[in-house]
């Protein structure tokens, strides 16, 4: 076959184009016949290729045409590949290859044919077949065609297989700027980003995939502000961006908690009049949500001209994890008024909706509508949901059946809502419990080592926070040091427990004296219950005094004009006295601070929290 590209089509043919309709295709097929234009077998080929790639949901007629071809051409027999590798059913393309390799009119599979099997089994995720692709490639002499290597880079980055995307470029003489580019976004999306980052440095051209792939990679990694670097220089050169690079940049404003950035980033794409795609929409939603802006984010949502079931998902989601259970609930209603079949990711932020507002029976009702109603088998992270939501309202022993009434083994965030739940209502026996069923799942899991510890400390069994610290050094598990994050005027500040490296830590510092002198004639007593060690009270005071959060509060204190809320984005578990301090001084210093840490929100303002004491 010359070429895929160009190939001379009868006037007739251009009207398959346009169809949309099972029925108008039959009746372009009779005219078709009736002329005699499907006599000559090149125009016959052409009218199957066109049926198979115009419209997926044609290809069950495209290839009953094919059915009562008896000579069909390779042309005919890659169309079809190509059309079922872009499907839902891409293993499919497989009947056609094989039809090729047993074709009784000497047949044979050309670089088209592989090109297009491999992104068969990239769509497949199919890591024994994709080799045996590889191999025929290889057995056939087209593995130096430069579309199929940068296929096959392709391919083995969906299988995870970097170490074969290595191999594949390493045997590439002359990478071309697509193979290069291949390699960029093979290399960010398995996480190897400093290699990723390297490559993309060295290319002499760069087109906006290179960029896309680089910022998506950094973005998919938790390094944002890189990111965010990365995008900054991308409009400094001039690149010409898109809806793939805002979707990256919005995912690491929302990782970072950064709504001056987010919001930079929504004028940018109002201004230069990018189009409002679903998935762009979506995104807006998203980052404004984790950023604690939901008032924005439904504006987003309203304003969407086309949403799907992932946008009602995402802005449910968001409302739900800025404590506003009931809205989420409502919003549920208006999306089945609105037609929209929910899906599994809909129930999570459902589930998540009724927990925060304490709708158990009505959460139940939902959790068991799933299967008979909307034909859903609920997953691993919906139990979870129904563990967090008895849990939160006090029902320990409901939250225990429901782990032990799982048809799949219990994970470790259904043991950590149980255990949270037990730290909330005092019940160490079956938090002990919990803790090390969590330590079972995952020895490596710091957290889950850190709660046990904390509730041998509540308790003052010094003993039980000794041994558990002995199994972490024995087991190599090192506890992440917690960090905060806050934006001033459109810069990120990050702050780790201890660190005194900020050039405004002399300020920070007094700020910090300040709002412990404060606190101290309001009455409030450190509750040094929980730190970990066994230590003098005053060095116990001075621990907890210097948590990232309470760093990243005073911060703000002192950079934060009155009247701007103190958003923070924490890495871990917000303490419970960082969370009553922080109740106290959105009292003391009148502020709204919005604390998002690795579970929820929380909005503090006039010494309330939207936890409701439940974190």
């Amino acid at each position: 076959m010359s070429s895929l590209r160009c190939i001379a089509k009868h006037p007739s043919m251009t009207l398959v184009d346009s169809l949309t309709t099972v029925k108008e295709l039959k009746q372009i097929h009779a005219q078709l016949l009736v002329n005699g234009h499907l006599n000559d077998h090149v125009l016959l080929g052409q009218f199957v290729a066109t049926i198979a790639l115009r419209n997926s949901r044609n290809l069950q007629y495209s290839d009953q045409v094919l059915g009562h071809y008896e000579t069909p051409t390779l042309f005919t027999f890659n169309s079809m590949i190509r059309a079922y590798s872009r499907s839902s059913t891409p293993q499919n393309s497989f009947h056609f290859y094989n039809r090729i390799l047993r074709s009784a009119h000497g047949l044979s599979p050309d670089n088209y044919t592989f090109n297009f099997m491999v992104r068969t089994c990239a769509q497949l995720a199919a890591r024994e077949t994709g080799p045996s692709v590889h191999g025929a490639i290889v057995k056939h002499g087209f593995e130096a065609d430069p579309h199929v290597q940068t296929g096959l880079i392709f391919m083995y980055a969906e299988l995870g297989c970097l170490g074969s995307c290595h191999k594949v470029f390493g045997e590439i003489p002359e990478p071309d700027v697509v193979c290069q580019t291949a390699m960029v976004s093979a290399s960010a999306k398995c996480g190897d980003v400093s290699f990723a980052r390297e490559l993309f440095d060295e290319m002499p051209e760069r087109d906006p995939i290179a960029w896309n792939a680089m910022i998506a990679g950094y973005a998919q990694c938790g390094k944002s502000r890189e990111a965010l670097g990365l995008f900054y220089l991308m409009q400094m050169e001039g690149v010409k961006v898109n809806e793939v690079s805002m979707v990256s940049v919005l995912s690491a404003c929302s990782h970072l908690g950064a709504l001056d950035q987010g919001r930079w980033a929504h004028a940018y794409i109002e201004k230069n009049k990018l189009r409002m795609t679903v998935t762009l929409g979506t995104a807006l939603i998203d980052m404004y949500s984790k950023c604690g802006a939901m008032n924005k984010a439904m504006e987003v949502f309203w304003g969407m001209k086309e949403k799907n079931v992932y946008t009602w998902s995402s802005a449910m989601g968001g409302l739900a994890m800025n404590g506003f259970g009931e809205k989420c609930l409502e919003l549920f209603s208006l999306m089945k008024q609105d037609r929209v079949r929910p899906n599994e990711v809909t129930f999570v932020s459902v589930l998540r909706g009724c927990s925060v507002v304490g709708l158990v029976e009505e959460g139940h009702e939902h959790f068991n509508s799933m299967k008979p109603v909307y034909g859903i088998e609920p997953e691993i992270e919906h139990f979870g949901c129904l563990v967090d939501l008895y849990g939160r309202a006090g029902r320990l022993v409901e939250a225990l059946n429901v782990i032990n009434s799982m048809p799949m083994t219990p994970h470790a965030a259904a043991w950590g809502a149980l255990l949270n739940a037990c730290r909330m209502y005092k019940n160490w026996e079956l938090g002990e419990f919990a803790s090390r069923k969590i330590v079972e799942l995952e020895s490596k899991n710091h957290g889950a080592y850190v709660l046990l510890s904390n509730i041998y400390a509540e308790s003052k069994k010094w003993d039980g926070v000794g041994n558990v610290r002995q199994v972490m050094k024995a087991r190599g598990v090192r506890k992440i040091p917690g960090c905060s994050v806050i934006e001033v005027d459109g810069e990120v500040h990050e702050f780790f427990v201890g660190d005194k490296s900020h050039p405004r830590y002399n300020e920070i510092e007094i700020m910090l004296g300040e709002i412990s002198r404060q606190l101290k004639l309001f009455g409030y007593v450190v509750n040094t219950n929980p730190v970990l060690f066994d230590i003098e009270e005053e060095e116990k005071e001075d621990a907890l005094c210097k948590h990232s959060e309470k760093v990243a509060i005073a911060f703000g204190l002192i950079s934060l004009r009155e009247g701007v809320p103190i958003r923070i984005v924490k890495n871990l578990r917000v303490c419970w006295d960082c969370h009553e301090v922080t109740k106290m001084i959105s009292k003391i210093f009148n502020r709204e601070i919005i604390v998002r840490d690795r579970n929820r929100f929380h909005h503090f303002q006039d010494g309330e929290c939207s936890c409701n004491g439940y974190w």
